[in-house]
């Protein structure tokens, strides 16, 4: 069926309905406040918002450090293939996450004060600024995709010369940050079950960000092959999922030592309202993608390998949500369950990035065609300027 030359699937209907439901949520919530579209109380101050769309979002976007690192600072240079792609995501789940922060905060117009009421002791203000500054530098290494589609070539060889400096900012911008998210919620012990509240909080929040960054490079790369009927880089993602099996298992035994250390692992063993969903998050996050990667034909397997990222990215989603709302549910005294307006804002927030994903890849030059993926171009040279030409 098409309308106006428009071809009408079920995907961009339901596209418009969420976006129809979450501009009317965005109306309610900026016109009567949080009360108004929320669940959220003084008790129970961080829900949906922070918890989904700010934890899991920057956790989902690692995949830009991750990638870039591995080819520009460790030189694996058949991953090149992929890093515009992975930028993409990064940039776009980073500015996802500022648009998140504006409908959780009372008075977001108030943002801007970070800048010049500095508390140089708080988590949060690091996080901040961490946070401003790697979207910045995101942006600088997005732009070249935008400059190559109108073949400017003068800023594109601006931008080539200071990329190392850019790819070296960002891993060090990203490895505080995504530790620091976990430091968040190091004020409150008393609050927290302990199935979630450990020392180690911001190095499990670390080491899931690289475990995110893998699986959605996996998952993003399997998708976007089959909705833009491109190919697959089938070696590519076979040798990230040999990494993230190893990655996996880093973090799943750390956790073991950790609830060993604190001597809390019988307690997982007990039924209760924590331990459910506590299981339901180490099912996803270790068991399944686990047992499916400990085997090659799986590694090997797209369909495979892709339904063990969509595992593990579940897995740990839901261990963000643990730590921002299950945790203290019993501390509070009640079940947090966000509002329907709550819902249908972030599942607008989600469909804006695909959106946005969708429209780059169709406009811009962010997949390489069969010509440049066949060659695999040098990696950067930290201090030196980047051989491999951004212009066709």
């Amino acid at each position: 069926m098409t309308i106006m030359n428009v071809k009408v699937t079920f995907w961009r209907v339901l596209f418009v309905v969420i976006m129809i439901v979450g501009l009317y949520s965005t109306y309610v919530r900026y016109l009567h406040g949080l009360g108004a579209v929320s669940n959220m109380n003084d008790q129970f101050p961080w829900g949906l918002w922070i918890g989904f769309d700010c934890l899991c979002g920057i956790m989902l976007a690692a995949g830009g450090f991750c990638i870039t690192g591995a080819v520009y600072i460790f030189h694996v240079e058949r991953l090149h293939c992929i890093v515009r792609p992975t930028i993409l995501t990064a940039f776009l789940g980073y500015l996802l996450f500022i648009v998140g922060l504006l409908f959780d905060l009372g008075r977001p117009w108030f943002i801007w004060h970070q800048m010049i009421y500095i508390n140089l002791h708080s988590v949060m203000f690091e996080v901040g600024t961490c946070v401003m500054v790697y979207t910045t530098v995101l942006l600088l290494e997005f732009v070249p995709n935008v400059l190559e589609r109108f073949n400017l070539v003068g800023p594109i060889r601006w931008v080539k010369k200071i990329y190392p400096v850019l790819v070296c900012l960002g891993i060090l911008l990203s490895t505080l940050h995504q530790s620091s998210l976990g430091s968040l919620f190091l004020i409150f012990p008393e609050k927290m079950h302990a199935f979630w509240y450990t020392p180690a909080l911001p190095f499990f929040f670390f080491l899931s960000a690289i475990a995110c960054g893998l699986a959605m490079t996996i998952f993003e790369s399997t998708l976007s092959s089959r909705v833009f009927g491109r190919g697959l880089e089938r070696s590519v993602i076979t040798e990230l999922g040999g990494a993230l099996y190893v990655v996996l298992w880093v973090i799943a035994l750390l956790r073991v030592q950790d609830y060993m250390h604190r001597k809390v692992y019988m307690d997982i063993f007990k039924p209760s309202y924590e331990s459910y969903f506590l299981w339901a998050e180490l099912t996803l996050a270790f068991v399944i993608p686990l047992f499916m990667l400990s085997f090659k034909k799986v590694r090997t397997n797209s369909n495979l390998l892709y339904i063990a990222s969509l595992s593990t990215l579940l897995g740990f989603v839901t261990n963000r949500l643990n730590v921002a709302m299950t945790s203290m549910e019993t501390w509070v005294g009640h079940h947090y369950l966000p509002s329907f307006t709550e819902v249908s804002i972030t599942l607008m927030i989600c469909a804006m990035g695909f959106f946005l994903f969708n429209m780059a890849v169709r406009f811009l030059p962010i997949f390489e065609d069969e010509h440049a993926a066949a060659h695999v171009e040098p990696a950067i040279q930290i201090g030196e300027v980047p051989q491999h030409s951004l212009v066709n």
